[in-house]
């Protein structure tokens, strides 16, 4: 049985969906088309609490997650990331992306 953390911090199917359809089906930093499993990038990291809500998943190719990931181009390509969520969602708040254990 899945602990209540681990559920949140998953990415279920329908949060997939709805990025993938808000981000046009295509990465959201190379526009490169890719196939909905691409939707699975969070900006808030899963090792650092991120939940799986579609404020806190981007679309990202391969490419494009390698590098947001494991480069030191990471703070540059997280601000264009933090932009682009802010444009979709007005409310964005990168607080309210963190799993917090009792709730506060």
């Amino acid at each position: 049985m899945k602990s209540r953390r681990t559920k949140a911090l998953a990415i279920p199917p329908k949060v997939k969906e709805k990025v993938w359809e808000r981000d046009g089906e295509c990465c959201v930093l190379c526009q490169q088309w890719v196939k909905m499993f691409f939707a699975n990038a969070h900006f808030i990291s899963r090792a650092q609490l991120g939940m799986g809500i579609e404020e806190n998943i981007i679309t990202l190719c391969q490419a494009c997650h390698d590098k947001y990931d494991k480069t030191v181009e990471r703070p540059l390509i997280r601000e264009a990331l933090r932009r682009y969520l802010k444009s979709k969602y007005p409310k964005w708040d990168e607080q309210s992306l963190y799993y917090k254990k009792y709730g506060g």
